[in-house]
């Protein structure tokens, strides 16, 4: 009967009772047991003693001689070394890139006679060191006294005298130049083959031109492996450029060498020329890292914030604390 019953009954008029709905508090919340490292505290402290240490030497030690630093440092003879130095990283960077990147070319060509030369020239320049390389270009007038325009193994239309054209500079630019185009093939060839070959295959699918897949597929994401390595290039070159003193070129630290040699300070010398080169390549960085944050935009949608972003954010941030302050306060 009731079995009857039950089955005369719609299904649908048959109440449900509700699911019991658990009412979770913010208050509820789990607490996150924090992990104590008595250690990291330990040596963040004794790595601050130790840096208190050496910034109280720098300050209180007499033989650092700050005052003949600060004599020096802006002196009107380092800075004309101190440019100098620049057109010498300026143009053995330009020059470098320039050569390299042909020489990358050839390597990543179709033709074996190229690939085998551009082989051969960067083996060679990278075996051999720099100071090598510039006292060899500083005494190329030893091995030809004349150099000559013209048709090859014929008559020169234009002769002129090795002394008169290469001077110590041009001898010191030449030696740089050769010596990065070494490195930045190889960085520039690193670049290009990162490049996945799935994005060549496709641009051509497009029909886009072979110079705009360049500009617009490979440039933009060979960069990214490019950058970082072509810096590390340039901040070398740049410090680098102190081994021209052995030609007596009056770069930076040749002149320090020539002042400490007068008057004795060599400390506070040596500090001018370090300043000058932490100053420097501080702002190579800087440029490096903004570039790189150009080409970032590739790969991330929101490229990573400047450090100005950041400090202004952090700003923002307390000003807003600040001005939230008085109005919990009067609640």
């Amino acid at each position: 009967m009731s079995a009857s019953v039950a089955s005369d009954t719609p299904v649908s008029d048959v109440p449900i009772p509700a699911a019991p709905t658990a009412t979770v508090s913010s208050t509820d919340e789990p607490a996150i047991a924090k992990s104590w490292h008595p250690w990291r505290w330990v040596v963040s402290a004794i790595a601050l003693v130790l840096l208190a240490q050496f910034v109280h030497g720098l300050a209180t030690n007499p033989g650092w001689d700050w005052s003949t630093f600060a004599k020096y440092f802006t002196a009107k003879s380092v800075l004309s070394a101190l440019k100098v130095t620049l057109e010498l990283t300026l143009w053995g960077t330009a020059l470098g890139f320039l050569i390299g990147t042909a020489l990358a070319i050839a390597r990543l060509s179709n033709n074996p006679v190229l690939r085998v030369i551009s082989w051969v020239y960067i083996w060679a320049f990278r075996s051999i060191p720099l100071i090598v390389q510039l006292l060899f270009w500083f005494n190329i007038a030893y091995l030809y006294h004349t150099l000559s325009l013209g048709i090859p193994f014929g008559p020169s239309f234009l002769t002129f005298e090795v002394n008169g054209v290469i001077s110590g500079f041009t001898a010191a630019v030449i030696g740089l130049a050769l010596h990065q185009a070494a490195y930045a093939a190889e960085i520039i060839r690193a670049g290009y083959i990162s490049v996945d070959p799935g994005q060549l295959e496709a641009a051509a699918a497009l029909g886009i031109p072979r110079v705009r897949q360049f500009r617009t597929v490979i440039v933009p994401q060979a960069m990214r492996s490019i950058l970082p390595n072509a810096t590390n290039e340039v901040i070398s070159l740049f410090k680098g450029t102190s081994i021209v003193s052995v030609m007596a070129i009056a770069e930076l630290f040749y002149q320090v060498q020539v002042i400490y040699g007068r008057n004795g300070r060599v400390v506070p010398l040596l500090m001018v020329a370090t300043v000058w080169y932490i100053v420097l390549t501080t702002m190579l960085s800087v440029v490096q890292f903004y570039i790189e944050r150009h080409y970032a935009k590739g790969a991330h949608r929101t490229p990573p914030p400047t450090p100005v972003q950041k400090v202004r954010r952090r700003l923002r941030e307390i000003a807003e604390i600040g001005s939230a302050a008085p109005r919990g306060a009067t609640r």
